[in-house]
């Protein structure tokens, strides 16, 4: 039983989180993982709560989403 973590910054849509374990499930499955099987957890954070070069990233000019 696969669990994939996916972290990235909140503001994706539940079109796109839809679209994104859609695919992770089927790429799992072409290596012979039963769909349900694979567990998704996608976890949406702030860009408050993230640092990159020393600095919050809500801050930062250069992240990009």
């Amino acid at each position: 039983m696969p669990v994939v973590i996916v972290e990235w910054w909140e503001g994706r849509t539940v079109g796109q989180k839809k679209e994104v374990i859609e695919g992770i499930t089927e790429v799992l499955t072409r290596v012979g993982i039963p769909p349900e099987a694979t567990h998704v957890i996608i976890k949406d954070n702030p860009k408050t709560n993230w640092g990159t070069g020393g600095k919050q990233c809500a801050e930062n000019s250069l992240s990009k989403d």
